[in-house]
C-alpha cells in the first residue's frame, strides 16, 4: 500500500471521527423518467365494440385509482371465491411473508452492533499441588532454617473462584456498520415489495386461469354442438345412400367431417382438466379437492371503465420497480461497507471481576480486578483483497442501477403492451364476430341446399370447416378481451396499496385476511 493511500485513509478516518458520517455514497432515490408516455401517440379514449359477450366498449379513465379487489369488476361470485381462497391458502403468500420477517430480523440483529456487547463469566477451579512443592516441601527454608521432613510429603488442595463482567464496544466511527444496516434494511424493504408482487401475481394467475377455463368450456360446448350437427348429417346421408339418393363418396365425406370434429374434442378436454388442476393448485388445494367452476365467458362481465395511471406513478405502483430500487439502495450501501473495511477500526473493551480461593471472598480486599483497553486496527497488506472487494461492490452497484433501468423500461412496456392489446383485440373481436356470422349463414344455407339436393356434400364439408374455425376464433377473441383487461390491472400494479381492512369470504362466511394487521408497515407492505 502506497504512502498516498495511507494518507488518504488517515484523512477519511479523521473526518469520520469529527463528523460521525458514514463513508461511501449516499443513496439518492431515482425520480420518474421525464416526458415518459405509453407510446408515440396518446392511447385511445375507448375501444371498439361488438354485439356479443365480451364485446362491450371499454373506456379509459386517466389518473383513476385502482381498486385492490379489481377482480370483482368481472361480476362473477365464483371468481371472487376463487381469488379469496387462493389468497387464504396458496403457500406462496406465507413463504413471501416469512422471507420478509427473516429480512427484518436480520436488520434487527445487525442493529445490535450499535450497542456494547456485555457478557458474564464465572470459572471454578479445584487444584491439587504435589506435596514436595510449596512451603511444606522437604528442604524448604523456614525462618532461615531448613525444614526437615517429619513424615511423608502431603499434597495441598485448594479452590479458585473467578467471576468477571466483560464489555466490548466497536465504535462505528466511519459508519461501516451503519452502511451494513442500511443495506439489510433495503433488502427487507425489497422483500416487502416482493410480497406485494406475490399477491398481485397470484391474483392475476387465478383470473387468467378462470378466463382460460371459461374459454375452453365455451369451445367444448360449441364443438359438441357441431359434432351433434355433423352426426345428424351423417345419419341423413346414410339414409340417402340406402335409397340411392346419395353416393358413397358423400357418406365418406360426411363421416370424415364428423371424425375431424371429434378429433378436436380430446385436446380441449385435456386443456380443461389441466386448467382445473392449475386452479386447484392456485387455491392451495390438492388435485382431488374441488374448487368453484367458471362455466362460460358469458358468466363474466367485461369491465367497462378501466383505470389508466399517470405514467409518473408507475414506478411507485409497480412492486417489481420498487424492489429493484431497494436493490440499488442495498448495493449502494455495500460500497460504503467495502470502503469502511479498508479503514481503521476502533474498539473499546473492559472487564470487571474478582478472584479468590473462597467464593464469598472474590470481591473482598485483594480479590477484585479490572481492565480497560482501547484498540485501533487497520489492514496494511492483504494482497489487495479488500481493494478488489470494494471494486466488486462498485460493479454490483452499476449492475443494480442497470437492472433498475431495465425493470422500469419493462414496466412501461407492460402497460403499453396491455393498452395496445386492448385496442387491437377489441377490433379483432369485432371482425371475428362478423366472420362468424357470415360463416354461420354459409353453413346454414349450404346444409339446407344439400338437404334439397342442390349441392353435394363436399360443399357442405367446406362450409363446416370454415364455420368451425370461425367459431373457435370468435371464442378465443372473446377470451382475449377479458385477459387483456386483467393484464392491464396487473401492469398498473394491481392496486395493492388500496387494500381493505377486512376481506370476507362471502361463500364460507369467515374472515379471510386482516390486511391492516398483516400488511401494516413493519409487517408486510411499505406505505
Amino acid at each position: 500500500m502506497s504512502f498516498r493511500s495511507l494518507r488518504k485513509m488517515a484523512l477519511l478516518s479523521a473526518l469520520g471521527l469529527v463528523s460521525g458520517c458514514a463513508v461511501g455514497p449516499d443513496f439518492v432515490k431515482p425520480s420518474a423518467p421525464e416526458g415518459v408516455g405509453y407510446g408515440p401517440e396518446a392511447p385511445p379514449a375507448k375501444t371498439a365494440s361488438a354485439p356479443i359477450a365480451g364485446g362491450e366498449e371499454q373506456r379509459f379513465s386517466e389518473g383513476r385509482d385502482i381498486r385492490f379487489d379489481w377482480w370483482t369488476e368481472f361480476g362473477s361470485p365464483a371468481l371472487n371465491h376463487l381469488v379469496e381462497q387462493a389468497l387464504r391458502n396458496n403457500p406462496s403468500i406465507p413463504a413471501a411473508l416469512a422471507s420478509l420477517r427473516q429480512a427484518q430480523e436480520l436488520v434487527a440483529a445487525q442493529q445490535g452492533s450499535f450497542l456494547p456487547a456485555i457478557g458474564a463469566d464465572y470459572g471454578f477451579e479445584r487444584q491439587q499441588l504435589a506435596g514436595n512443592q510449596g512451603a511444606n516441601a522437604p528442604g524448604a527454608q523456614g525462618n532461615g532454617k531448613v525444614i526437615q521432613p517429619s513424615g511423608p510429603a502431603q499434597p495441598t488442595l485448594f479452590n479458585m473462584h473467578t467471576a468477571q463482567l466483560q464489555v466490548s464496544y466497536n465504535l462505528d466511527v466511519l459508519g461501516g456498520n451503519r452502511r451494513q444496516v442500511e443495506s439489510l434494511d433495503a433488502q427487507a424493504e425489497q422483500q416487502r415489495d416482493l410480497l406485494q408482487a406475490a399477491y398481485v401475481t397470484l391474483i392475476d394467475n387465478v383470473v387468467a386461469a378462470a378466463i382460460e377455463e371459461a374459454s375452453t368450456r365455451d369451445q367444448i360446448a360449441a364443438l359438441r354442438a357441431l359434432i351433434a350437427a355433423n352426426q345428424k348429417s351423417v345419419d341423413i346421408v346414410r339414409a340417402k345412400v340406402r335409397t340411392g339418393a346419395a353416393m358413397g363418396i358423400d357418406l365418406a365425406t360426411a363421416e370424415q367431417s364428423l371424425a375431424q370434429a371429434e378429433q378436436l374434442l380430446p385436446p380441449l378436454d385435456k386443456q380443461l382438466q389441466q386448467t382445473r388442476d392449475l386452479m386447484r393448485a392456485l387455491a392451495g388445494n390438492l388435485p382431488n379437492q374441488e374448487v368453484a367452476e367458471i362455466p362460460s365467458l358469458a358468466s363474466l362481465t367485461l369491465p367497462a371503465d378501466l383505470p389508466l395511471s399517470l405514467p409518473s406513478g408507475i414506478i411507485e405502483q409497480r412492486p417489481d420497480v420498487r424492489a429493484a430500487e431497494e436493490q440499488v439502495r442495498a448495493a449502494n450501501a455495500q460500497v460504503g461497507v467495502a470502503i469502511a473495511a479498508r479503514l481503521p477500526q476502533f474498539t473499546l473493551s473492559g472487564s470487571l471481576g474478582g478472584t479468590a480461593t473462597e467464593f464469598a471472598q472474590m470481591f473482598s480486599s485483594g480479590g477484585p480486578f479490572w481492565t480497560l483497553a482501547g484498540d485501533v486496527s487497520m489492514p496494511i497488506f492483504d494482497g489487495n483483497a479488500l481493494l478488489h472487494r470494494e471494486r466488486a461492490a462498485d460493479q454490483a452497484l452499476i449492475q443494480a442501477n442497470a437492472q433498475y433501468r431495465s425493470t422500469v423500461i419493462a414496466a412501461y412496456q407492460n402497460v403499453a403492451d396491455s393498452l395496445h392489446a386492448l385496442a387491437a383485440d377489441a377490433d379483432a373481436l369485432k371482425a371475428s364476430y362478423r366472420a362468424e356470422q357470415a360463416a354461420r349463414r354459409v353453413y346454414d344455407i349450404t346444409h339446407r341446399q344439400n338437404e334439397a339436393g342442390y349441392v353435394d356434400f363436399l360443399t357442405v364439408y367446406g362450409a363446416d370447416i370454415a364455420y368451425r374455425q370461425a367459431l373457435v376464433t370468435l371464442i378465443q377473441a372473446q377470451a382475449a378481451r377479458y385477459a387483456d383487461t386483467a393484464a392491464l390491472y396487473q401492469a398498473l400494479g394491481g392496486g395493492w396499496w388500496n387494500r381493505p381492512d377486512l376481506v370476507a369470504d362471502n361463500r364460507a362466511g369467515d374472515v379471510m385476511i386482516d390486511w391492516t394487521r398483516l400488511l401494516s408497515p413493519g409487517s408486510g407492505v411499505r406505505d
